[in-house]
């Protein structure tokens, strides 16, 4: 997988990561804890990426 495959992956898993976290209701659910883990997973590599995430962030924790 080259370099832009894995961005666009990680873009899109990053966006349906929020796209989850914006579902749930309880933010003390254990559900919600590893979304939100996995969400700063990906920002922290899009964002070591050189990706900005002033558009794409929805969450802005």
């Amino acid at each position: 997988m080259t370099e832009k495959e894995m961005l666009k992956v990680s873009v899109e898993e990053f966006s349906r990561v929020q796209k989850y976290m914006l579902l749930i209701q309880d933010k003390d659910s254990a559900a919600y804890k590893e979304i939100r883990d996995r969400y700063i997973e990906l920002k922290v590599i899009l964002v070591a990426s050189g990706i900005n995430l002033t558009e794409l962030d929805k969450i802005k924790e």
